[in-house]
């Protein structure tokens, strides 16, 4: 969508066209860039509108009691949006249910919006997008925004992250007295309705609920909930309700703030969340390196854990242009020669370079020549059977392999092996300066030998 277009969309918005309302909650559906450029757009027009959570099992009555809500705030001069969260259809991704039907009383009611949201999925009762939608309505000036969960049991606590206020519907006869005892949904109300109140068992469901608010350890001063009866088909218990949700929010000023910010973390953290698994599956990490994680895991060969912790080493690891990351930079070029010591004497007189004393690791004497971050390293055969004498057999002297520097050499290899880099070493072993070394096997990287080294902690940097 182009900059022009999106003006025009928000300035419509901004009047309450219903199009281009329905339009721009599409838009923000559909988790596009185009959905973020609106948000961006919109945000500094939002934060006026009041949400009100409505949640509960289903079969509470949260639709015709959402609809009874909205007709005594429009009694009194508010405009209000709703969003109704409905099942998705398993054939059209839709929203099954949509309570619009429900409340086609307000039809023709400019100051009302109803917009149905399919969960596609999503659990806590809530749609993914439902946050950015409510922002949507706000920004288009309705007063009163009303968020109707979809009703899926006792872990439907998502609403608490995105309303100003939560009310928790339950029903008589149902065992909701018992439900109404569970720890999240106790901890999410800030009102309790009991709806349907005129079955058996309604004084029994408000005892039952006022018993456990009774135990609950509050601040002196602190809001508590109060339990309601309603019924919601005929609208009896509804005007208490609106003065209830009023009464909440003119002692709660501070309580709004700070879980607005709460909102706020959350949802950044759940945007950050998703957008770098996205960032590291699409940009970071080679196709199907995921997958090959989830095959290892499922093998028992690595714990989540460990996985989680490799790919986000590697995710993390210092930035290259082009946002490739990396943690290899060169090390050193191994070099195999029949002796050193002329090479030695050729690099200090013709360019100063001076060597370090030789050592001796396995079948092999190593010399290196200091040449600033990355070096020169000599290898000289101790035997014609060992690795380098059978090179120099073969080939002669030469560029043997070339070195790359790992903060981690076990991620590394672990790495390596996720994505299907034939290895030499699985394990690394000890190499000159107490370093931990490791080699990739020549096939995988065009007949080119590739040697891993991990410094030692209290390596001295050459300079």
């Amino acid at each position: 969508m182009s900059g022009d277009a999106t003006s025009g969309l928000v300035d419509r918005l901004v009047a309450r066209d219903p199009r281009a309302i329905a339009r721009a909650i599409s838009i923000v559906e559909g988790e596009s860039a185009a959905g973020a450029s609106l948000l961006g757009r919109i945000y500094p027009k939002t934060g006026r509108a009041y949400v009100i959570g409505i949640t509960g099992p289903p079969g509470a009555g949260k639709s015709t009691l959402a609809d009874r809500l909205l007709t005594e705030l429009r009694k009194g001069g508010a405009t209000v949006g709703v969003l109704a969260v409905d099942p998705t259809s398993p054939y059209t991704g839709g929203a099954l249910l949509g309570d619009r039907v429900r409340m086609q009383q307000h039809a023709g009611d400019t100051g009302v919006y109803i917009r149905s949201m399919a969960t596609r999925g999503h659990l806590g009762g809530l749609a993914r997008t439902t946050v950015e939608a409510s922002l949507v309505l706000d920004a288009a000036g309705f007063d009163v925004v009303i968020i109707e969960t979809v009703g899926v049991g006792q872990d439907e606590i998502e609403i608490v992250r995105t309303a100003d206020i939560s009310i928790v519907v339950l029903v008589p006869g149902a065992g909701d007295d018992v439900q109404a005892l569970k720890a999240g949904v106790m901890e999410i109300a800030d009102i309790f309705v009991v709806n349907k109140a005129d079955r058996d068992g309604a004084d029994r469901s408000v005892a039952a609920i006022e018993g456990v608010l009774a135990l609950a350890s509050e601040p002196e001063g602190a809001w508590k909930p109060p339990v309601l009866r309603t019924e919601a088909t005929t609208g009896r218990g509804v005007p208490e309700l609106v003065d209830a949700i009023q009464r909440f929010r003119t002692a709660t000023p501070v309580r709004l703030e700070e879980r607005r910010r709460a909102r706020a973390d959350w949802r950044l953290r759940e945007i950050l969340g998703r957008r770098f698994m996205e960032h590291v599956e699409r940009r970071v990490l080679p196709p199907g390196t995921i997958d090959q994680w989830l095959d290892r895991i499922t093998r028992r060969e690595i714990d989540p854990y460990s996985a989680a912790a490799s790919i986000l080493e590697e995710a993390t690891a210092g930035a290259r242009p082009g946002d490739q990351r990396t943690d290899y930079s060169i090390d050193h070029v191994g070099v195999a020669v029949e002796d050193a010591s002329s090479l030695v004497t050729f690099f200090r007189q013709v360019f100063g370079l001076d060597t370090d004393a030789p050592e001796v690791v396995g079948l092999h004497r190593l010399r290196f020549v200091a040449t600033g971050d990355a070096t020169v390293e000599l290898v000289e055969p101790l035997s014609a059977e060992s690795p380098i004498g059978k090179f120099l057999a073969r080939r002669g002297p030469g560029v043997h392999h070339i070195c790359l520097r790992v903060a981690d050499i076990d991620a590394a290899l672990s790495r390596l092996s996720a994505q299907g880099i034939k290895l030499i070493d699985t394990k690394a072993r000890q190499g000159a300066h107490g370093s931990r070394i490791a080699f990739l096997h020549p096939s995988a990287a065009g007949g080119l030998l590739i040697e891993l080294k991990e410094k030692p902690a209290d390596a001295p940097r050459r300079s």
